[in-house]
């Protein structure tokens, strides 16, 4: 019988590294509370990224959460953001009491549609959510030009685009902050975290406070904050993953290329065009879209991989602006191409040390 492939499976040290590195921990019993190792993976990330400051979270989430609280939007305010992202992007901007605006994204790679934001900002506008969604780098130079023509923040979710530079600027450089997601499932784990990416030290100080209770001393609780620290067995599991992090890449783009080769110009599937020069990519998803050409539908090629043991991905589906939470709550703004999108779209597995059995099997029940 042959055994499942999932969408993605954790890049990890070896057992043996992992536990060499964490013995210290049972010395010192500094678990949590930025420790040795939260401080020296904020610094090994900060050269890694080539970003001023790095502040990292439990998870990316909170990162994003975080990163939005600490620019002290006035209730009720409005952010413009796709609606064609993980259901965290959403949820982050409406649990700080915000009016999420959708804005529709390009066809050609799922990004947010740039020319289309400037006609959704209205006097409540105070900031641009977009997603490099893929780790497609969305339009940063046309959206900081409509961010400062407005006096608007750019805050990215780039949880798909870690490590990923454009035009050699690492990708964390761009909008007044970025956040990075580090769950299992990402190109880099942390078993579970998140970070937030400014050029802004206040930002950094802000996002301590918040993240940490506002605690400043023994006995100073300088503001209002929550608990969202990284612990120090996820710092070291970080540490080791970002030492083993280009091989786990080259062998990404490995399985990418081996899709590619094999799934451009099959009739009815389309494979996202990943040959801009001008972005460092880190080939931590392979998605393609299923049009009517394709023999089955997209939702019928979903369950018939199923069948066969391989458990792709609808990312996204159905589009944020459509979930049961969010569904007629915000204002009605054409999203055609998004929801083109979530109709077409699966996300084939992808990760480090995938076999070449694996690959083939994925691209002979696809083409099959």
């Amino acid at each position: 019988m042959k055994k499942d492939i999932y969408v993605t499976r954790s890049s990890m040290p070896t057992y043996e590294e992992y536990c060499e590195a964490i013995k210290p921990l049972w010395e010192s019993r500094w678990l949590t509370n930025m420790g040795q190792y939260h401080q020296e993976l904020e610094q090994k990330l900060k050269e890694y990224l080539e970003v001023p400051e790095v502040s990292l979270t439990v998870n990316g989430h909170m990162a994003l959460e975080l990163a939005i609280q600490s620019f002290g939007f006035s209730e009720g305010s409005e952010v413009i953001t796709t609606p064609f992202t993980f259901i965290s992007t959403t949820h982050a901007i409406v649990r700080n009491r915000l009016q999420p605006v959708f804005c529709d994204v390009k066809e050609s790679d799922g990004t947010i549609d740039e020319t289309k934001i400037e006609e959704l900002i209205t006097p409540k506008t105070v900031a641009i959510l977009p997603v490099h969604v893929y780790g497609h780098i969305c339009n940063v130079e046309a959206i900081q030009q409509i961010a400062d023509k407005y006096g608007l923040k750019v805050i990215y979710d780039a949880a798909h685009a870690f490590g990923e530079k454009y035009n050699g600027v690492g990708v964390a450089n761009f909008g007044d902050a970025s956040i990075f997601s580090f769950h299992a499932t990402k190109v880099f784990n942390t078993i579970e975290g998140g970070a937030v990416c400014s050029k802004n030290h206040e930002i950094y100080e802000k996002l301590y406070n918040l993240k940490n209770f506002g605690i400043r001393g023994e006995e100073l609780v300088a503001s209002v904050g929550a608990n969202a620290k990284m612990n120090e067995f996820c710092a070291i599991m970080g540490l080791l993953n970002l030492k083993h992090l280009s091989e786990s890449i080259t062998d990404r783009k490995r399985v990418h290329e081996e899709y590619c080769g094999a799934l451009t110009g099959v009739n009815g599937i389309k494979v996202f065009d990943m040959e801009d020069c001008s972005i460092t990519r880190n080939y931590a998803y392979f998605p393609i879209l299923i049009d009517e050409n394709y023999s089955l539908s997209r939702d019928e090629l979903y369950n018939k991989l199923a069948e066969n043991g391989i458990h792709v991905r609808k990312y996204f589906y159905p589009a944020t602006a459509d979930q049961a939470c969010f569904k007629n709550l915000y204002k009605n703004v054409e999203l055609n191409y998004a929801r083109e999108l979530v109709k077409k779209v699966l996300v084939l597995p992808i990760y480090e040390g995938m076999s070449q059995e694996d690959i083939s099997r994925v691209i002979d029940t696809i083409i099959q």
